[in-house]
């Protein structure tokens, strides 16, 4: 392997200085034949959008100005892509001043959803244009310009934002919100067997010591599969989760697992191997694999590993299972919404409380029911299961119906916390 965890790592260290893809397809230009769905050039003020912190209009264009009091931030009301497909958001931006560890973030968020980045950086002048994925046709999408930086004369300013899209007519069902709408074939219930049958190669990886396991008809119609990186807890391996991974991969979801380490590295470098087989004609997994869609997870050291390397920017989500870290800095990696799991009964609950309390990012947080240290995994491999299809098959629903609200699914099984969403 040529990539290695530590650049990663490094990008993280410098408040990265990058275009973070997500789920964004590619950085092009649009379609000639496109149709403008919303465009704001801040000739009259700000337009739709509302800010927080020292927003203002400057010269025809939207200026963000950092404070050591606030951030500023802004965001546009919701834009109706009922009937438009191939969606690409274009914009002008300029950064100035920024200093190494502060940046600016552009995202995106579909039907009230957390924001998914498109960009972030230090350092960025002119135009950028990208392409957003399917699973936003039909929705409701909104913009959001921040500036996380100190002075009055470190500043983003903002202009000629565009939406454009493809016109493809309604919705068949008539509705963007009456189906699931995700990336994988829907399911009526998160708590039974997905639709693919389940194949298991227990010596896959980059040392040929792990778990590859992954549907048996990977790719059948078209279907591009979300990957998850899974970490055991200490003085355990693969073996010991197999009914749970095999669980996920019924779903649709590719899962590679090996024994875990603290360090987190072995999950960068899955991550890499997995790149590789994508393209590579004679894997089983040739051209199957949707990368922009990827979550690593894992129990007690599991977790402990997963907090070590999850400012990744392939990543989508994380899943912390009875797996506090041991001195409550594990959140500061955190780039993306996070899934806490611990159990009333189990001695780490403590360390994910106080995580809990240090995380920055969207973040759901249940303390399940008779749950010690052992049986946390196995007791929330349901939860995990509907927090991977909402969060990397972009079943969007799921976001209220199985966590969002008071009475949601699983809300009855435990002490259920939530933030920052």
């Amino acid at each position: 392997m040529t990539r290695t965890s530590s650049r990663f790592r490094a990008l993280g260290a410098m408040s990265v200085s990058f275009i973070a893809l997500g789920t964004v397809f590619a950085a092009m230009p649009p379609a000639s034949a496109a149709t403008s769905i919303y465009s704001e050039t801040f000739t009259s003020g700000l337009g739709t959008f509302t800010t927080s912190g020292s927003v203002t209009n400057s010269a025809g264009a939207a200026r963000l100005a950092a404070s050591l009091l606030s951030d500023p931030s802004m965001t546009s009301a919701p834009v109706s892509l009922t009937g438009y497909g191939n969606v690409t958001v274009s914009y002008i931006r300029t950064a100035s001043g920024l200093d190494l560890g502060e940046s600016f973030t552009v995202g995106y968020s579909v039907g009230g959803g957390p924001f998914t980045t498109l960009e972030t950086a230090r350092t960025a002048t002119g135009a950028a244009t990208f392409t957003l994925p399917a699973s936003v046709n039909g929705r409701d999408l909104r913009l959001r310009f921040s500036l996380d930086a100190s002075s009055i004369l470190e500043t983003l300013t903002v202009d000629n934002v565009l939406v454009q899209g493809d016109n493809v007519g309604p919705s068949p069902t008539g509705s963007p919100t009456a189906s699931p709408g995700g990336s994988l074939p829907p399911v009526s219930d998160v708590t039974r067997p997905g639709p693919y049958a389940v194949t298991i190669d227990q010596t896959a990886g980059p040392g040929n010591d792990g778990w590859l396991v992954y549907p048996t008809n990977a790719g059948q119609n078209g279907v591009d599969h979300p990957v998850f990186i899974w970490g055991p807890g200490a003085g355990s391996d693969p073996a010991a989760y197999e009914d749970m991974l095999r669980q996920w991969a019924s779903h649709g979801f590719v899962v590679y697992s090996e024994v875990s380490s603290s360090s987190g590295d072995y999950m960068v470098e899955a991550l890499d191997w997995l790149e590789d087989e994508n393209v590579r004609s004679g894997s089983p997994l040739y051209q199957d694999l949707d990368l922009t869609e990827v979550a690593f997870g894992g129990h007690s050291r599991g977790s402990i590993g997963t907090f070590d390397v999850a400012n990744d920017p392939r990543l989508k989500t994380t899943v912390h299972v009875a797996g506090g870290s041991f001195d409550g800095n594990g959140p500061s990696n955190l780039r993306n919404p996070a899934l806490y799991i611990g159990g009333d009964a189990d001695f780490a609950t403590s360390n994910v409380e106080r995580d809990y309390t240090n995380t920055r990012v969207p973040v759901w947080f249940n303390i399940l029911d008779d749950t010690d240290h052992i049986m946390a995994t196995r007791n929330a491999q349901h939860i995990i299961t509907a927090w991977l299809r909402w969060h990397l098959a972009d079943e969007e629903f799921r976001r209220t119906e199985n966590f969002l609200r008071s009475d949601c699914t699983f809300c009855n099984l435990g002490e259920v916390t939530y933030k920052n969403w």
